[in-house]
């Protein structure tokens, strides 16, 4: 084990100290092809030989005039560097199949091509090989000043592209629900109708366990309910009012009520009770059936209002996403 971790170290380092060297040639590079684009711009030549004519003179010489074998070495360094790079992929099988490295390092694959138009690739080169130093946490990009800047910029982009792609798809449902395409008959025909019976399943069984549950939590406060409706209704009643007069009629008329109480709370408790039965399940789900049907069953006028109350909702929804949140965030 301690050979084989210090040999993953030694790889490591080696790793590192070729990724900063290919950084530094990279800058190197792209600083050398800068510099010779604004030698070939002629008030800029001119004023760099006006300053410092003898070193104009040896750059136009040696390199300049040598420009393109100079830039051949760096790219048979970088062509050596995807090389080396694919044959670690293959030996540490990183990827799915071999020849899948050029494919997800097409950068630095195109940026060893010598022409001006893939040179700039060699940027994301070092964009790449930052990412793998951030990772190692040999440096962290985070607190950088350009990145700070560029992750700022970035944000506002994505946010404008989403906010436009999200208007752009609210429009075009919009559009389709109020083009009279009959998008609510098709969503029924193919979306609700092959699930008609899960679904009916699915509102009898919590329309069943909401009313279990419900009496359950509160079955102290419905036979209390219960037991003083009986009482006030026997209070009112005329007849009973007249029992109460004659003798030992008060204590008739308290046992009737506590009979009659005892007597609703028991069918009432012994209804609820019922609710988890096979009976009230069946009872339940063909109510549920019913309504389904009833619901699927609508006239054009309350499609209409439907569809109209859908369109403002998506409406609303695009005035929400149209409130540019960078700004709120950075003001």
């Amino acid at each position: 084990m301690p050979a084989t971790r210090t040999t993953s170290s030694a790889r490591e380092r080696a790793h590192l100290l070729w990724d900063l060297f290919i950084i530094v040639l990279v800058i190197v590079n792209l600083t050398l092809l800068l510099f010779d684009s604004l030698f070939l711009i002629p008030p800029l030549g001119a004023a760099f030989e006006a300053v410092a004519p003898g070193l104009h003179g040896a750059y136009e010489q040696n390199i300049h005039a040598n420009f393109l074998s100079i830039d051949l070495a760096f790219v048979a360094v970088f062509l050596l560097d995807v090389l080396l790079g694919w044959a670690v992929a293959i030996a540490e099988r990183r990827y799915h199949r071999w020849f899948f490295y050029p494919f997800v390092h097409w950068y630095d694959v195109l940026g060893c091509i010598p022409l001006s138009g893939f040179r700039l690739l060699r940027v994301l080169r070092v964009v790449s090989l930052l990412h793998r130093l951030q990772r190692m946490e040999l440096i962290d990009v985070r607190h950088w000043y350009l990145y700070r800047v560029a992750a700022k910029y970035a944000d506002i982009l994505m946010e404008e592209l989403t906010d436009r792609i999200a208007i752009r798809m609210l429009d075009n449902v919009q559009q389709e629900l109020t083009a009279g395409d009959d998008l609510s008959s098709s969503v029924i025909e193919r979306v609700v109708e092959p699930r008609k019976q899960a679904l009916i399943r699915e509102v009898s069984q919590r329309l069943e366990s909401m009313a279990g549950d419900i009496y359950t939590q509160n079955r102290d406060d419905t036979l209390r309910y219960v037991r003083g409706l009986v009482s006030r209704t026997l209070a009112e009643s005329p007849e009973l009012k007249r029992v109460s007069r004659l003798p030992m009629g008060s204590q008739l008329t308290k046992g009737l009520e506590g009979s009659l109480s005892d007597l609703a709370c028991h069918l009432v408790d012994e209804a609820l009770s019922g609710l988890r039965s096979k009976e009230f399940a069946s009872l339940v789900e063909h109510l549920a059936e019913s309504g389904f049907d009833a619901w699927l069953r609508t006239d054009p006028q309350t499609e209409q209002i439907t569809e109209q109350v859908l369109v403002d909702m998506l409406e609303l929804l695009k005035e929400r996403i149209a409130v540019k949140g960078w700004q709120q965030k950075y003001q």
